[in-house]
């Protein structure tokens, strides 16, 4: 039966830039959650510092979870060979962290989807820089994750492989033991494809997935592409929803990935509105996973 863990959505301004919130306060509320572990971003604060890896490690360990999933934002499809290096050398220490941190799971990206790149530019950038890191995500026993990703919240370019026939070209260019997909069914329906068409796709490539549910405020998904590009972070004009109230068919995702063998970990990335949002979403995801997963 796959585990549960939460993302920390609502508060990533407090816990990224301006430190307004502690990460043990975060785990304080995520411990009134029905879930089993805690989705860390790179850019936590607290993380600058290594030795704070371990020790926050055993915070986590001492409520009764675990840190699986490090989500991380390299931007492999940079022109400047200097820039991608060092985006590699972030990316392999985030996999150090992530290993400090006790997880099994390390995201990747492609990168931004710059104008002047080509399809064929940006698919072998970002498949020899995901390859660089590989090795060592290998020795560390890591698997590394790519999702089909919207945007970084503070990137300035959309994902490069946003879209779905990219993203599987991507993902079809990397054959790894160490390598696979986080799959985001919110982000699909973004980037104007079938959720369920895409998870199909790669299903048999999917080690881990984001639960969400996106809506859009005003507006068409023509008007979010005008705006997209350019601008750090989301459009205003997008917002995660709660999970089970949004576009997703959860009954058609869960029942894809059941019969695919699925039991892995799926984070929960809402709560915008709070973390009462955010409880109601773990329920709802816990509900439909009994539903599907009944022998669990």
């Amino acid at each position: 039966m796959p585990k549960l863990a939460a993302f920390p959505k609502a508060y990533m301004q407090a816990l990224c830039k301006d430190g307004s919130m502690t990460l043990t306060e975060w785990f304080e509320l995520a411990t009134t959650l029905d879930i089993d572990g805690l989705e860390f971003y790179a850019g936590f604060l607290e993380l600058a510092d290594p030795a704070n890896w371990p020790v926050l490690r055993k915070q986590v360990e001492e409520l009764g979870m675990s840190i699986p999933m490090l989500c991380c934002s390299p931007d492999f499809t940079h022109p400047d060979a200097a820039f991608r290096d060092a985006e590699i050398a972030k990316q392999k220490r985030w996999i150090e962290m992530t290993h400090a941190l006790g997880g099994s799971f390390c995201r990747v990206l492609s990168g931004q989807r710059r104008p002047e790149l080509t399809v064929e530019q940006g698919i072998r950038l970002a498949a020899d820089s995901i390859a660089a890191c590989l090795p060592l995500a290998q020795q560390h026993g890591i698997t590394l994750i790519l999702e089909n990703h919207y945007k970084d919240d503070f990137w300035e370019y959309p994902e490069f492989a946003q879209a779905m026939d990219v993203f599987c070209a991507l993902v079809a260019a990397i054959d790894h033991p160490n390598f696979g997909v986080n799959y985001d069914p919110s982000n699909a329906f973004l980037a104007g494809d079938d959720p369920i068409e895409l998870l199909k796709r790669v299903s048999d490539r999917v080690v881990t997935m984001h639960a969400s549910d996106r809506y859009l405020i005003e507006g068409t998904l023509e008007d979010l592409r005008r705006e997209e590009g350019g601008a750090v972070g989301y459009a205003k004009r997008l917002s995660h929803g709660e999970i089970g109230k949004g576009l997703n068919d959860y009954d058609a995702i869960f029942s894809e990935l059941a019969g695919k063998g699925f039991d892995s970990w799926i984070s929960i990335e809402d709560g915008v509105d709070g973390i009462d949002q955010l409880r109601r979403s773990a329920d709802f995801l816990r509900n439909k996973i009994a539903q599907h997963w009944p022998g669990g």
